[in-house]
């Protein structure tokens, strides 16, 4: 009995085709369904033989049912191939939902910064009534503390008599 983990069977030995065996199409791997058939020979499902195709019309090959029912569906987008020497460069791209959000966002901020400035906003209304009221608060509490100022150097002036 064989000792260790796997059992050892004979797997035979790989086999390699040789380019001259690729070449011609005879390679042994090769299974006969993908062998090249003669042009001649060819026969549809039905058994009849195939009409050769002329170059200038072909027809397309349907998957399934695609080709016993035509159907337009709208949600199908079809692949557009362009080549490079039709590119349009000078042609600008849309804007995608996202970014224009984002531009018009930045906009109306900037637009509102102005009108801030200028003081049209309600924000800004408040905001300057705001500031001349502590002014005015300041501006008392200035002359008090120059009244309070001016008392005590009466009264230290006074003192000295």
């Amino acid at each position: 009995m064989a000792k260790g983990k796997f059992k050892h069977k004979p797997t035979g030995q790989r086999t390699f085709s040789s380019p001259e065996e690729i070449a011609a199409g005879t390679s042994a791997d090769r299974p006969r369904t993908f062998n090249k058939h003669d042009e001649k020979d060819v026969y549809n499902r039905r058994g009849e033989p195939e009409e050769e195709e002329s170059e200038d019309f072909v027809k397309p090959k349907h998957k399934g049912t695609e080709g016993l029912i035509e159907i337009e569906n709208p949600n199908l987008v079809k692949s557009k191939n362009i080549k490079v020497k039709d590119i349009d460069i000078g042609k600008t791209t849309d804007i995608s939902r996202r970014e224009r959000e984002e531009l018009e966002k930045q906009q109306s901020h900037e637009r509102y910064m102005k009108r801030q400035e200028q003081g049209k906003t309600e924000q800004a209304r408040k905001d300057l009534e705001r500031l001349t009221l502590i002014r005015q608060q300041r501006a008392e509490a200035a002359k008090k503390r120059e009244e309070e100022k001016a008392a005590k150097e009466e009264r230290k002036a006074e003192a000295r008599k």
